[in-house]
């Protein structure tokens, strides 16, 4: 597994719609592992593999495993998502403000309106139908980087972008 450059919001390639994955060989095996990683590494809760400039519809979702995190998001915390061609087929009417930040804008955060909930399908790494229906943090995450795969960065939604100080804590998605 390798650790992936995480590519800014002036490469050409955050800014295109991601290409529908239809191999799941050993080679996408590898991209999959190496997001893993570079999302570990990062440290964030949210990778799309445009991102690190590969142009495929693909995320990787891993919510904070901590105490609080497990207080706060049960089952979801620690859990992780790796979804394939990945759409929002339902949401909420209700929709929260939150901050957000990104691996491709370090050193950022700003206020969002998202979705509360989502019902999301997709495939995972092997091609398995997957559907979920997530609220709050990660619904939120889920909503952000597929935002990715269509070539949008939440600074093009937000209502204000300032940068972090020691007083923010949002981790990156």
């Amino acid at each position: 597994m390798t650790i992936r450059p995480i590519i800014g919001p002036n490469n050409p390639i955050l800014r295109k719609r991601a290409i529908r994955v239809t191999s799941f060989d050993k080679k996408f095996q590898t991209l999959v592992d190496d997001m893993v990683e570079t999302l570990l590494d990062a440290p964030g809760v949210g990778l799309a593999a445009p991102q690190v400039a590969v142009s495929q519809r693909l995320i990787i979702v891993r919510l904070m495993d901590d105490d609080e995190s497990r207080e706060q998001f049960g089952e979801d915390a620690g859990k992780l998502y790796v979804v394939v061609n990945p759409e929002i087929i339902k949401t909420s009417k209700e929709r929260v403000e939150g901050v957000e930040g990104c691996l491709s804008i370090p050193g950022y955060v700003g206020t969002v309106d998202r979705y509360e909930t989502v019902v999301i399908t997709g495939q995972d790494r092997y091609g398995k139908s997957f559907r979920k229906k997530a609220s709050g943090w990660l619904a939120r995450v889920f909503q952000h980087e597929i935002d990715h795969l269509d070539g949008r960065l939440y600074i093009d939604i937000a209502k204000e972008v300032w940068e972090v100080t020691e007083e923010d804590e949002t981790p990156a998605e």
